[in-house]
């Protein structure tokens, strides 16, 4: 069954960002990962929404969600995400109820 990582962000630090921005589809490829939405117009039509940015990762499973997220390539560069921008990060089964 299919996951995704979802994010929502602000960013504080474009330069900072736009360097994490750079090296992460590499960091995706060996775990089938692949962007459904990075970035892109928002808008909120009910409730609020805190963040103006939102990512979506589309991962063949939730295994390969949570390798990519543990893995030593991602590892080097998230530090730069935490530096730059503050936000929700979410693993979601594609499950439907």
């Amino acid at each position: 069954m299919k996951a995704y990582v979802i994010a929502a962000e602000t960013v504080n630090d474009q330069a900072m960002f736009d360097a994490y921005r750079k090296e992460v589809p590499a960091t995706l490829a060996p775990f089938g990962g692949s962007f459904v939405v990075r970035g892109g117009r928002l808008t909120s039509i009910e409730g609020e929404w805190p963040h103006p940015r939102l990512v979506i990762i589309e991962f063949p499973s939730r295994g390969a969600a949570e390798a990519w997220y543990a893995s030593d390539a991602y590892k080097k560069i998230i530090s730069l995400r935490h530096k730059s921008s503050v936000g929700n990060l979410v693993i979601v089964d594609a499950a439907i109820d």
